[in-house]
């Protein structure tokens, strides 16, 4: 039977039209590009970044408590501020640095459940030191960290050996262990006992065996007193440089006081701790009276059974640590409750079994005088005296000066810090030795401890952590990537495709048909 040419065009039309139609769903899903998913991590088992939480997280928690056991400082406030900006006037207004500067048994506890990072929940760090040249602290080997997530049911203890650097010949370390425990549960989150705590053990200690900012000192101080700008008498000048001559050490060894660069560090140290010193961090929730809530408790601990000033030399002090310190940092969520408590030391100072003085809370600072024998005094030491009277025939150089460290509190709101040492040690020289700073500084048992809660508490009854991407199993392929390029034109190919189809449809039934 014969068709007629418009039945053709009439059938081929509806028959493109439908294909168009069948095909539109397809072509209208090629068209819209599938959308990038999370970049998954590169190291198989690494925690995942933090993904926008289902509903408002209540906080912040962050907490933070650190110990170190000894903090070194050569010409503490001499080096000038320096930024990355091009304005002197901006780096005058920097505080001045320490010429060196070096921690020593850093142990470090942190939460923070705004970290973007999910490992960063929670970091518990022991150090065997650190060290800062002008300001400048460049990172070292040799630490032990543990973090979370994923959490951690036990924690991590090793033995730590402390990397070589310029400042060996200033210290000289013991044995170093650490122990580090970091916990956060995915669902629980802070809700986890402890959430950082860290522990730094050192069995010994020596410091200070030589100063290094009176080296090669004793001709410029001759030729001072020489050229009669010392404000010195004639006589005394004179005296001064016989009992320079007579000391049995130069100046950067204080006068022999010190044992010098090559010494063992047994003796001959302006600070020796031969007893086991402990330096402990820790981060928890803990309960509180009148609050459901759980607080957030940060608390630094220092333990040291007594400390040694010039040992094994005729003027050796004992420092017995009667009272040890222990700083703690307490937010509630409510400022009216958040607290800082902190148990002040108690330092008792003898020499030879004779009590000098004691430190305590009353009584926060004690000076010894440093000074050279003359040799018209008549006294039988080739060493400087540290802490003598005022006999006839010693001229002061310097002052020891033992302090307690002074507690520092700071309050913004529900976050509650706070700072403190445990003794400050400061070699003064005076106008003779014509410096402007002290000679070196060492403060022993630094601490530091800060907290903050959201208002009202943490509520631990439920879980508020958002929920973590999960990481792809190990050896698992990724999802591919968006299509950036030809899906975008999915839609324009299809509808010229169309066309031509509909357009070969027409001068089909539109050509006659030949008989054949």
């Amino acid at each position: 039977m014969r068709i007629p040419p418009v039945h053709r065009i009439a059938i081929c039309s509806a028959v493109s039209f439908a294909v168009a139609c069948l095909s539109l769903p397809a072509a209208t899903a090629q068209s819209t590009p599938p959308e990038t998913p999370t970049p998954s991590p590169e190291i198989p088992g690494q925690p995942p970044g933090r993904s926008e939480p289902e509903k408002p997280v209540p906080g912040p928690v962050v907490a933070e408590a650190g110990t170190g056991i000894g903090l070194l400082r050569v010409l503490p406030n001499a080096v000038p501020g320096e930024s990355i900006l091009d304005a002197p006037e901006f780096d005058e207004q920097l505080p001045r640095q320490a010429l060196v500067e070096t921690g020593m048994g850093l142990a470090t506890a942190k939460a923070n459940s705004e970290a973007y990072l999910a490992q960063e929940h929670a970091i518990a760090e022991s150090a065997p030191f650190g060290f800062a040249v002008g300001g400048d602290a460049p990172a070292l080997p040799g630490s032990l960290a543990q973090t979370a997530v994923p959490d951690h049911a036990e924690p991590r203890t090793r033995g730590l050996e402390p990397p070589s650097t310029p400042l060996d010949k200033l210290l000289d370390l013991g044995l170093l262990k650490g122990n580090v425990h970091a916990r956060w549960d995915e669902k629980l989150g802070p809700c986890v006992e402890p959430i950082a705590d860290a522990e730094t053990t050192l069995a010994s200690i020596s410091a200070l065996n030589v100063l290094p900012s009176l080296q090669s000192r004793e001709d410029e101080l001759a030729e001072k007193v020489s050229s009669g700008t010392s404000e010195l008498a004639a006589d005394e000048a004179g005296a001064l440089r016989d009992g320079l001559s007579q000391l049995a050490g130069p100046l950067e060894q204080l006068g022999g006081l010190l044992g010098g660069a090559g010494s063992s560090g047994a003796s001959g140290s302006v600070l020796r701790v031969p007893e086991i010193m402990h330096a402990r961090s820790n981060v928890r929730l803990v309960d509180v009276a009148e609050q459901d809530n759980k607080a957030v408790r940060s608390t630094s601990r220092f333990d040291v059974a007594s400390i040694r000033l010039f040992a094994g030399t005729s003027q050796e002090l004992r420092i017995d640590i009667v009272s040890q310190p222990t700083l703690t940092a307490t937010a509630t969520g409510d400022p009216k409750t958040s607290t800082v408590d902190y148990s002040a030391p108690v330092l008792r100072v003898s020499r030879g079994g004779e009590e000098l003085f004691t430190l305590d809370a009353a009584n926060p600072e004690f000076e010894l005088p440093i000074g050279i024998p003359l040799p018209t005094s008549g006294l039988d030491s080739d060493v400087p005296l540290v802490g003598h009277s005022d006999e006839s025939g010693v001229l002061d150089i310097g002052v020891l000066r033992l302090s307690l460290g002074e507690l520092t509190e700071q309050r913004d709101g529900t976050a509650v810090r706070a700072g403190a040492r445990l003794l400050d040690l400061k070699i003064l020289p005076n106008e003779l030795l014509g410096f402007s700073s002290a000679l070196a500084q060492i403060s022993f048992g630094e601490q530091f401890a800060r907290a903050n809660a959201p208002e009202g508490g943490v509520d631990c009854s439920t879980s508020t952590q958002p929920p973590t991407t999960t990481p792809p199993a190990s050896g698992g392929d990724s999802p591919p990537l968006a299509k950036t390029s030809g899906a975008y034109h999915a839609v324009p190919l299809f509808w010229t495709g169309t066309a031509l189809l509909l357009l070969g449809a027409v001068l089909v039934a539109a050509l006659p048909r030949r008989r054949g």
